[in-house]
């Protein structure tokens, strides 16, 4: 629940973008939207199931803003989370387009790397998402330079995004685990958190016709795992080749990743996993060293079934292969489709996982050492969300 400070600042940001937009030139505009979602699941996994593996849960609501005031650009979305009794900032960013070109973007922006706006078709993401390589929020400035079919992106990042409240978490800030995208963050024995992170990525898209396409890119991060007990900063680094086709009603997005954290613990130790938390969910482990495979296909069709306009149906899969030998492999597969119905947008998932942190009963177990001869698990999840 939003305590009385919060609205009051609420109420003010409102009322400075209002006062705003009376005083505006003709090309500036504000605009309010958001979004409410639900989701309807039945889980299938270790143990034998019962009434509490179907639920019926109310999964986000939203605030977003954009708006323009003599060139200046903003776009702002907060989020809350009822089932998990977060809330916490999605992004928020102030831009300028220095020319048709060049745009530059400052504050919680989207982080450049790998394929954009996400490596997935479903609801579920693909496993990139859940060690902060997917739909990853973070605070500092980007440059966006487009020319004709070329895309490069040139990021600097300070820290993580602001936390909201999570589980234990003595503050907001930097290192809470009630964030959207995940981040390394502080745990029990290892003080640490991501810092000063640089990023680059440069795309091309090749023309085949009037309906195809594939763009083609390279992305490079290296950032700091700083230990503030040890008060010592390690590197982070991680790359990427990506490739996002569309090939008349279908689309492919394929990924290679290599990513390695060299991180300490309070001792100087060095870790063969760093923990990571978003939600407000906690932490769990993940493998400091990995390289990951990522493959999706889509296909789009258009339908006249009452208010439904089309239907895209799509098959995710993902791998992690963990540098560790004594490690097990992550895997994520997520069949589905999607009903579009105006501002209705409706997943249909049958998400499953192998060493997966989220389809187990044991959450947060998998993407660090796994478990051996792990099976598959199932999700059955329908999320349904009205966008305005």
């Amino acid at each position: 629940m939003l305590k009385a400070k919060q609205i009051y600042l609420f109420f003010l940001f409102f009322l400075f973008i209002i006062f705003s937009h009376i005083s505006a030139q003709d090309d500036d505009f504000v605009k309010f939207g958001g979004a409410v979602r639900y989701n309807l699941l039945l889980q299938d996994y270790e143990s034998d199931m019962n009434t509490n593996d179907g639920q019926f849960t109310w999964d986000t609501w939203r605030l977003n803003v954009k708006a323009k005031t003599n060139g200046v650009l903003l776009d702002f979305e907060y989020r809350f989370y009822p089932t998990f009794g977060t809330h916490f900032i999605h992004h928020g960013w102030l831009g300028w387009d220095f020319n048709k070109n060049l745009q530059m973007q400052l504050g919680v922006t989207q982080v450049p790397f790998g394929n954009l706006t996400y490596a997935s078709h479903s609801w579920w993401f693909q496993i990139p998402y859940y060690v902060g390589l997917e739909d990853d929020y973070d605070m500092g400035v980007k440059f966006i330079y487009t020319k004709d079919n070329f895309e490069l992106n040139l990021a600097y990042f300070m820290q993580p995004e602001p936390a909201g409240p999570g589980p234990g978490d003595v503050s907001y800030g930097v290192g809470g685990s009630g964030r959207y995208s995940y981040d390394v963050i502080p745990s029990t024995g290892a003080s640490n958190q991501e810092r000063n992170q640089f990023n680059l990525r440069g795309t091309y898209n090749i023309v085949h016709g009037k309906k195809s396409n594939t763009k083609v890119g390279l992305s490079a991060q290296y950032g700091g795992i700083y230990n503030s007990v040890l008060d010592e900063v390690n590197p982070g680094v991680a790359f990427a080749g990506h490739v996002d086709g569309n090939y008349g009603r279908f689309n492919v997005k394929a990924e290679y990743i290599t990513y390695s954290f060299d991180a300490k613990d309070d001792t100087g130790a060095e870790l063969t996993t760093v923990a990571m938390g978003a939600y407000g969910s906690g932490t769990y482990p993940v493998a400091a060293e990995a390289s990951m495979g990522v493959i999706g296909v889509s296909y789009t069709l258009p339908v006249e079934l009452g208010p439904i306009s089309s239907l895209v149906f799509y098959d995710d899969y993902s791998i992690v292969m963990k540098a560790e030998d004594a490690f097990e492999d992550t895997q994520h597969n997520v069949l589905g489709f999607l009903a579009i119905a105006g501002n209705i947008y409706t997943y249909f998932d049958i998400a499953m996982g192998k060493n997966q942190p989220w389809l187990t009963d044991n959450f947060g177990t998998g993407l660090g050492a796994g478990v051996p001869g792990a099976e598959w698990n199932m999700r059955y999840n329908i999320n349904i969300g009205y966008y305005f």
